[in-house]
């Protein structure tokens, strides 16, 4: 019997991993969902793989099916370490089914020894409208294999087991959705609105075996996407704790703005930042620019932040091999590690860079969740190199690894970032559109909020050039969180108008 314990404890343990994760996805049957499950992460975890393996294994045992001289086959790919993890544990014979016959060889679509007439069970990882399944199920049978039953890690509740069980297969999950959803609500991981809010979405959007879909009226409403929820609602679903600490503050001050303090000497920047202090969530900061910087000027761009309830994000845009990052971060003259709430960093040397970064903090669990960075994704210069393959890898990274340090993601286009736990900031705002001479873009504070969705808003020249920066910083405050207001509004209430 499998222990109803270890089933929470591996249900949390997939949360934790980002095996499954809340946002605004687009589904292989064409539809947009509020959760998605991503079990192929499991291969990095041989922990987790082996537990998942031994517990399908226990599950089967359960079920009292007759696996006498039956083989397993994994439905292609996800499924297929965990259908061999079991085929070795349960010393049962396995089949590897190809997407498509090879153009060579014996060309084969289904490979291993088999019979006509023998059983196959299957293995799969989730399943949504039970497509994938029915596909295997079909190339098996073509080749006289008998198919009666699919072992399933997750069902998503949405039409696939009735689906399957139209075409002669009974479906037998591991874990519902419904299951999970309680569980990680157990666990204080999840807040119950998050629960009603996709089961809301998954009882709407059932999928026949047809693959056309049966919805409750003619348009379902994705709660849980993240340019519709409010910055309170966003706080539970954020795996870093950077996060969770700014949607507060964005809440609370009522601002999405961040001043780039890109200025050369440290006592005009403490007089900036005193000035619109009470205006803005983030002060950003270029520290090497600074001709006179100390750790008086610090200490006391620190004691500002505490007074007016601000975060620093130092402006470095670290790009190097992890041990140098370590160094430029934790060590040299700056110290950046000391002092800055969050940094920023390119994506172009791999998971490294934040693995350097995460080492010059130290292993201290409390000083790591005191730290974040934002990944950068896109830039705001005309000819940027960082192009869509770019920007998808950058997601990849901030969504599957160390997800507990990435508080968000630099870019310009609000469906790159569909986790509503990450943070969109957006460089290049402007109370006037346009161009300068140097191939800088500037967007309006309603169309970088309403348009390219962005969650925080970073503002320099705009405000800097200003004779009355305290005045100009209050007038950008309040005209991008009426923004907010508005795109927050228009979604939910459908009419463009506030809550």
């Amino acid at each position: 019997m499998v222990c109803a314990s270890k089933m929470k404890e591996l249900a949390i343990k997939l949360f934790e991993i980002n095996a499954f994760k809340f946002g605004d996805f687009k589904m292989k049957v064409g539809i947009n969902s509020p959760v998605y499950f991503d079990l192929r992460v499991i291969v990095s975890h041989p922990d987790v793989m082996d537990t998942l393996a031994d517990m399908l294994q226990e599950f089967i045992n359960d079920k009292k099916l007759n696996t006498s001289g039956v083989h397993l086959c994994g439905v292609p790919y996800t499924a297929l370490p965990l259908a061999t993890l079991i085929s070795i544990k349960a010393n049962k014979p396995m089949l590897i089914r190809r997407k498509e016959a090879k153009k060579y060889g014996t060309k084969k679509l289904i490979e291993g020894k088999f019979g006509a007439g023998d059983g196959c069970l299957i293995i799969e990882d989730v399943v949504t409208s039970g497509s994938s399944i029915l596909e295997t199920v079909d190339d098996l049978r073509s080749e006289g294999l008998v198919v009666t039953d699919a072992i399933v890690v997750v069902d998503r509740e949405q039409g696939g087991a009735q689906n399957t069980e139209e075409r002669g297969v009974r479906m037998h999950s591991l874990f519902t959705l419904s299951y999970l959803l309680q569980t990680l609500l157990e666990a204080k991981l999840i807040e119950e609105s998050t629960v009603k809010a996709v089961a809301k979405y998954i009882d709407a959007c059932q999928i026949r075996s047809d693959g056309s879909f049966i919805k409750n009226g003619t348009t379902v409403v994705n709660d849980l996407c993240r340019t519709r929820m409010s910055f309170e609602a966003r706080t539970d679903l954020a795996k870093c704790p950077l996060a969770k600490e700014l949607f507060k503050l964005m809440a609370t001050k009522k601002t999405m703005l961040c001043l780039a303090a890109d200025l050369t000497n440290s006592e005009e920047i403490l007089n900036l930042a005193d000035a619109v202090g009470p205006y803005i969530c983030l002060l950003k900061t270029h520290c090497d620019i600074v001709a006179d910087f100390s750790e008086q000027f610090v200490r006391s761009l620190q004691s500002l932040a505490r007074q007016h309830n601000f975060l620093l994000l130092e402006d470095r845009k670290f790009a190097d091999i992890g041990n140098t990052v370590a160094q430029q971060y934790g060590a040299g003259v700056y110290r950046i590690a000391d002092w800055a709430d969050l940094v920023t960093v390119h994506a172009l040397p791999g998971q490294g860079i934040l693995k350097g970064l995460k080492s010059a903090i130290g292993l201290d669990k409390t000083a790591v969740a005191a730290r974040g960075v934002f990944l950068l994704a896109e830039m705001s210069t005309e000819g940027a190199l960082t192009d869509e393959k770019y920007a998808s890898a950058t997601m990849k990274m901030a969504t599957e690894m160390d997800t507990d340090f990435v508080a968000g993601i630099v870019c310009q286009s609000k469906d790159l970032v569909a986790s509503p736990g990450l943070l969109q900031l957006t460089p290049g705002v402007k109370l006037q559109e346009g161009v300068d001479g140097l191939g800088q873009l500037y967007d309006s504070p309603e169309r970088v909020v309403k348009e390219r969705g962005a969650d925080v808003c970073v503002v320099g020249r705009g405000i800097l050039a200003s004779k009355t920066p305290s005045e100009t910083a209050r007038l950008y405050r309040d005209r991008l969180w009426e923004a907010y207001l508005e795109r927050i509004g228009e979604e939910k209430n459908g009419d463009g108008g506030k809550h």
